[in-house]
């Protein structure tokens, strides 16, 4: 597969997949045995974990039919199977891995929740004055205004296997039936699978066409893979396309500065530094900062931010949020970068979106997919 991964595409694709590859079918020969009464199912899973890996080669939007018996069995038993590690460890060792099927229990309720989202309404209170020492969760807050900012954000949708046009038009639907003051899309509309269709994001962001002059966007790190592709598709629905650039915005809740930053891996303290220069605050406005990436919002400089919006993260993607809970795996590998919710660093607030979609680790667990409104109350 390795082989043809690399003469069919690339070289770097074909790494990525036999490092990934071998390491899940290490753990899968080693509960090969504890699946003996399961044969067929298990052989079945395991091929489709190969050949959706095969067909990546060549990526492409897939119908539902493959997705349904392909795409989204594969990246279940391939999700289950990279939690049952500790399993395989214990197999090895010649032990009987007792309850091996936890992991695929856990990950077949992932796929449930890969999904769906959860519908929500948040109230958010920004510009009080507050000076938070660090970079920390912060309270939504109490204060109330009489007319607060209604925004709904779409971010990290990412088109592929979990997410279809018809599931993105029914989100980008019920973002226009909300009838927000405005909607803000914060990057990663694509995969590798949605790359090469400019019709499928077009199609997919066609309802939010009816809320002119009322949906701003900036990029994510995906949409660096096909900027002409994205590009296209806002300007089909009328969206302000904001790349280090600044636009105002006028709602019925006044005025508004909207500052959307591109994605950059390097140099981002000064790129930050730079945009917030070519673009200062406007005396008594509101100010809102669209940035993909909140692992970059520690460079902002201070008091530039009201409130800034990214995602990226998709919430921490694995953890507890279900269940109530802040914590996600993210916290355990990256250091230093918001996962979700509401964060406060000096006087800028951020607010992390948990994600429309998601990409990368196979599904989603215990952290469910968004969609909310945001009310946001401005105290001074």
């Amino acid at each position: 597969m390795v082989v043809v991964a690399a003469i069919i595409r690339s070289r770097t694709y074909a790494i990525f997949r036999g490092v990934i590859l071998t390491i899940y079918t290490l753990i899968a020969i080693g509960l090969r045995d504890y699946f003996d009464s399961a044969g067929p199912v298990f052989l079945y899973l395991h091929a489709t974990v190969y050949l959706q890996s095969l067909i990546l080669a060549r990526p492409r939007l897939m119908p539902l039919a493959y997705r349904i018996f392909i795409s989204i069995p594969g990246l279940f038993f391939a999700a289950g199977t990279i939690f049952a590690m500790p399993w395989a460890v214990v197999a090895a060792f010649g032990i009987d891995p007792v309850g091996a099927w936890i992991p695929y229990a856990i990950a077949l309720l992932g796929v449930a929740q890969s999904l769906s989202a959860r519908s929500e309404e948040v109230d958010l209170v920004v510009a009080d004055g507050e000076a938070v020492d660090g970079l920390r969760r912060h309270p939504f807050g109490d204060g109330r205004t009489e007319r607060p900012l209604e925004i709904v954000q779409l971010t990290d949708p990412h088109l592929g296997p979990f997410m279809s046009v018809a599931r993105l038009r029914s989100i980008a639907q019920r973002a226009a039936d909300r009838d927000p003051d405005l909607v803000v899309l914060t990057g990663d509309f694509l995969t590798m699978e949605s790359q090469k269709d400019p019709s499928a994001l077009r199609d997919s962001l066609e309802p939010l066409k009816k809320l002119e002059g009322r949906v701003v966007a900036c990029f994510g790190n995906h949409d660096h893979e096909a900027p002409d592709t994205v590009r296209s598709a806002l300007e089909a629905i009328g969206a302000t396309l904001l790349i280090d650039d600044a636009a105002v915005f006028r709602t019925p809740a006044g005025p508004v500065q909207i500052v959307g930053m591109d994605f950059a891996w390097r140099e981002r303290r000064a790129r930050l530094h730079a945009v917030c220069e070519r673009h200062p605050r406007i005396a008594g406005m509101p100010r809102i900062v669209l940035l993909h990436d909140p692992g970059a919002f520690k460079h902002l400089p201070p008091g530039e931010g009201d409130l800034v919006l990214s995602g990226h993260t998709h919430g921490g993607q694995v953890g507890l949020v279900s269940l109530g809970l802040s914590w996600t795996m993210l916290q355990v590998f990256v250091k230093g970068v918001p996962d979700h919710g509401f964060w406060a660093d000096g006087t800028n607030r951020l607010y992390v979106h948990r994600g429309t979609g998601h990409y990368g680790f196979p599904l989603r667990v215990g952290v469910p997919a968004e969609e909310s409104l945001l009310r946001v109350h401005f105290a001074s």
